[in-house]
């Protein structure tokens, strides 16, 4: 469904990536782990167009998706959950996921009971204003939104930062869900013993390079991955 081949992706003079390449197979969860700065929420957003490589390709259902636009992606169901969720907090819970279904004409209710059905939370909350809402509630809520676009490939960056263990627990619970429901996930996460744990492959990246890469079970298993990223 992605591929990425030898992304060379810069800030001014500062080489941030340096010849990544991976892919992510129709209905797997790709995880991305590694240490804060390694380069992973970079990929995810050269990916979905918010930047653009220096040089390298990455094709998106058989098309060279390299230098287009995010706004333009969103149509051909490539959905983007940005590293501090970026809800709408002035609107309500429900109008920020009318807002996730901005490329459909009519707002298709099945998708909203569908999204309902995952985050019943969101449902007790549907005409808060979505500033109120707790972190998590907010990590809900942009998952939500992105997946009122109907994605074919959803991307998760860090949707456990800085939230409460429980509801660290309840994301994953919900990620897992997507997952069993055929749904496609790319996920950027410093939380390594929960993303390998549901991770059909995962890669680690470091300093802007791909170090590591195997099933979720091999890096969780990995003494080099053990001493890094898990303490042990």
């Amino acid at each position: 469904m992605l591929k990425v081949e030898d992304l060379q992706v810069y800030y001014g003079a500062i080489h941030a990536i340096k010849g990544v390449s991976f892919e992510v197979n129709e209905g797997e969860i790709v995880t991305l782990i590694g240490a804060n700065g390694a380069g992973k929420s970079t990929i995810l957003k050269t990916v979905s167009g918010l930047m653009h490589p220096r040089s390298g390709k990455v094709t998106f259902m058989g098309q060279d998706i390299t230098h287009t636009d995010a706004h333009k992606l969103v149509p051909h169901g490539l959905a983007h959950v940005p590293e501090g969720r970026h809800v709408f907090l002035q609107m309500s819970v429900q109008e920020n996921l009318e807002m996730g279904a901005y490329i459909h004409k009519t707002l298709n209710k099945d998708d909203l009971e569908m999204v309902f059905d995952l985050f019943p939370r969101l449902k007790e909350r549907r005409k808060q204003v979505a500033g109120t809402l707790s972190g998590g509630e907010q990590q809900m809520l942009a998952m939500g939104r992105a997946l009122m676009s109907n994605p074919k490939l959803l991307m998760l960056d860090e949707p456990s930062m800085g939230l409460a263990p429980l509801m660290i627990d309840q994301i994953f619970e919900i990620i897992k869900s997507l997952h069993k429901a055929g749904k496609t996930v790319l996920l950027v996460e410093q939380n390594a013993s929960k993303a390998l744990a549901v991770a059909d492959r995962a890669y680690v990246l470091e300093t802007g390079k791909i170090t590591l890469s195997g099933t979720g079970e091999e890096l969780r298993s990995s003494d080099r991955v053990k001493k890094a990223y898990l303490g042990g």
